[in-house]
């Protein structure tokens, strides 16, 4: 017997949650973080994952999945796609090329059958100043605009206002849980996306996101993150 060696823990995989009700998520590849008797982060497909739990129960649920990268050479130039399963076989949105209009890039958001359920729209660089960088358009809703102030207080400051202690560490803990792939760029302040008055949901960069309005379609804040990360 070997003295000394501390045993291998065999954790199951973290199974998929639902992208209709996930209120956060960030970009990454681990699923249950390092730490206690855990000396190393497991790790799992490219995906959107959900955060729950604390300490050594801690995981990084996936919710939509990037393509597998057996399908990066059948994949067609500008054509952004996510996978409801790891395998990349049921499709769960799309962006085909954007179109350009007045000066706009508009990007048509799919659904797995193919149906156009919203759209997102980014301004020229010379319009940048008087419209706003980028914004969603969900049918029935008013456009959901990025705002130019960044939110007040910060991290801090969302959770005040009623965020949750739960995404003050997925902000905090962002570029571990996107380092793969990620933008390595000095951390940013909390962006706060609003429709007319209100307060639809708050981004880290465009890899850490928390919904505040619950009638927001997930899949289009998927396509934002898609079109901004590429």
């Amino acid at each position: 017997m070997a003295f000394g060696r501390s045993k291998k823990i065999e954790e199951p995989r973290v199974q998929p949650v639902g992208w209709v009700d996930a209120w956060e998520f960030a970009i990454g590849t681990e699923e249950r973080p390092a730490g206690g008797d855990r000396k190393n982060a497991v790790h799992g497909p490219r995906a959107f994952r959900v955060p729950s739990g604390g300490g050594m129960h801690r995981v990084f649920a996936p919710c939509a999945f990037f393509p597998p990268e057996s399908q990066s050479s059948t994949s067609t130039p500008g054509d952004l796609r996510l996978f409801e399963d790891p395998e990349g076989q049921q499709v769960l949105c799309y962006l085909a090329a954007p179109e350009d209009r007045g000066g706009e890039r508009h990007f048509q958001v799919h659904d797995g059958d193919g149906r156009v359920i919203g759209s997102i729209h980014t301004a020229a660089a010379l319009r940048r100043a008087l419209k706003p960088e980028w914004y969603i358009e969900q049918p029935g809703r008013p456009a959901i605009v990025s705002c130019h102030e960044w939110a007040k207080g910060g991290t801090k400051g969302i959770v005040q206002r009623g965020a949750g202690k739960l995404f003050t560490s997925v902000v905090q803990g962002v570029a571990d849980l996107g380092a793969e792939g990620g933008d390595h760029s000095s951390p940013q302040r909390p962006l706060e996306w609003r429709a007319n008055d209100e307060l639809v949901m708050t981004s880290q960069g465009h890899r850490s996101f928390l919904l505040r309005a619950g009638w927001i379609d997930r899949r289009l804040v998927f396509a934002y993150a898609l079109v901004r990360n590429g």
